[in-house]
């Protein structure tokens, strides 16, 4: 067994499952998998979400899986949800289309380091992404540990940042485009949630950087221990905002991942960020998520 490949253990007449780290923070790729048999597969299922919770996101080649062992596969984790704004396969609900080709619009909000919809009360746990087509080269996604990120953080800046919440907002961000009626409309569907800066993994325990790109400000911010004039507040409570935010950036916390045809990303949107890289124009890219419902920060 080569160092960092794990053997999980199986029936031996069953082939292992191997998950090779692709980099020493997060990321694996698993061999020997067939994402349709662990869709139906109780035991299968229970080694990969044991591996998913220790890579937090988990890469796969070639998996012929059909649209309905996607959403399978997925409910395994719990119920599906839609996009507000980006549309479902109208067979499969909750398998959302990522369709980029000449004609679509620009702004999804994917090159830029995000956690899915953290804009609702209760973001989704992960997701299941597959590749439907894609371009020869270019159009990688990357994902961040944001454990790792918070562990990393200076003493000072833990301390600071312990107890504080934020705005995260739909409105701000998919809603900015859009005429103001629809836009206000969207806000009364989603209004703004409040989370905490410093999320705590209900699996795990692990601690973990919760600010991202639909994160607004802080909500509790201005304190007589944080603000003694206004500057302090405006802009020091947004300088440190970007501050975390930028910590998605460090290379060192990130795998990147090259999309093939039939290759699938499952991830754990409570501990990560990703970032979809747009330098592929004009090319075709075309990706299918399922987004699992997640439970409420903590």
């Amino acid at each position: 067994m080569t160092i960092g490949e794990i053997i999980t253990s199986r029936p031996s007449t069953v082939t292992p499952m191997y998950a090779r780290p692709l980099t020493c923070s997060i990321g694996a790729e698993l061999r020997n998998v067939d994402l349709a048999d662990v869709a139906h597969d109780d035991a299968l299922f229970t080694e990969l979400r044991a591996l998913l919770l220790e890579h937090k996101v988990l890469f796969f080649r070639d998996q012929r899986m059909s649209r309905a062992d996607h959403v399978a596969l997925a409910e395994r984790f719990g119920p599906l949800e839609d996009h507000p704004v980006v549309g479902s396969d109208p067979e499969h609900p909750g398998l959302v289309r990522i369709y980029k080709d000449l004609d679509s619009p620009p702004e999804h909000y994917e090159n830029a380091f995000h956690c899915d919809a953290t804009w609702r009360e209760n973001p989704p746990m992960g997701s299941v992404l597959r590749c439907v087509e894609g371009p020869d080269v270019g159009g990688d996604t990357i994902w961040v540990n944001m454990a790792l990120a918070y562990q990393r953080l200076p003493g000072h800046v833990k301390e600071q940042i312990d107890g504080l919440r934020a705005r995260h907002s739909i409105e701000a961000t998919f809603g900015a485009r859009m005429p103001i009626e629809q836009r206000l409309e969207l806000k009364e569907r989603f209004p703004d949630a409040e989370h905490p800066v410093v999320r705590t993994h209900p699996e795990t325990g692990e601690k973990i950087l919760f600010v991202n790109c639909f994160t607004t400000h802080f909500t509790n911010f201005h304190t007589p221990d944080n603000v003694r004039f206004g500057i302090d507040y405006a802009p020091g409570g947004a300088d440190l905002l970007r501050y975390l935010i930028s910590q998605a950036s460090i290379p060192e916390y990130q795998v990147r991942w090259r999309w093939t045809p039939n290759s699938v990303a499952i991830w754990d949107n409570r501990s990560t960020q990703h970032y979809a890289v747009q330098d592929y124009w004009p090319a075709v890219r075309k990706m299918e998520r399922a987004g699992i419902t997640g439970d409420r920060p903590f």
